[in-house]
């Protein structure tokens, strides 16, 4: 791999106020609803913060520190896999920003600090699009999207 590093922005629109996006983020909870994984922290900056999954087996997939929270407008947070955790080099970085529009919300997501062509960059720019449809399916309909789902295989006669 090279030194080289790329970035990640996602934006939607979401019919929701910023309090309630800000919470399905930061909230566990709210966040295993639509995600599969709870974001475990006291979000205060400085501190580590955990994407724990929400099943019998509560594994860390995702692992880093909170930069920046400013709720709920912002959130700025370091990313790892968590073998890399004390490695700070290792980590990238997310924010969410939350902006008003009229009767729902911008949020731009965006994951920067990626290694180019590393498995977390290509990884992540499959998972944050299913994430984050996921995220305002559920806020928008109380219903989640399937984020472990898998393409389906196409028929090759049609």
């Amino acid at each position: 791999m090279t030194n080289e590093k790329t970035t990640f922005v996602y934006v939607t629109y979401i019919r929701a106020t910023q309090q309630k996006i800000f919470d399905a983020i930061t909230r566990p909870e709210i966040a295993a609803r639509y995600w599969g994984h709870g974001n475990v922290s006291d979000w205060k900056v400085g501190s580590k913060w955990e994407h724990v999954r929400d099943n019998e087996e509560k594994k860390v997939n995702i692992a880093g520190d909170v930069i920046e929270i400013d709720p709920p407008k912002r959130l700025v947070i370091s990313w790892s896999d968590p073998s890399e955790y004390d490695n700070r080099e290792a980590h990238s970085r997310v924010t969410f920003d939350l902006v008003p529009y009229e009767d729902m919300v911008r949020l731009t997501v965006t994951h920067d600090e990626l290694e180019a062509g590393s498995g977390m960059a290509n990884g992540i720019s499959r998972g944050w699009p299913l994430v984050l449809s996921s995220l305002k399916s559920y806020l928008e309909t109380d219903e989640a999207i399937d984020v472990f789902a898998e393409p389906c295989a196409t028929d090759a006669a049609a």
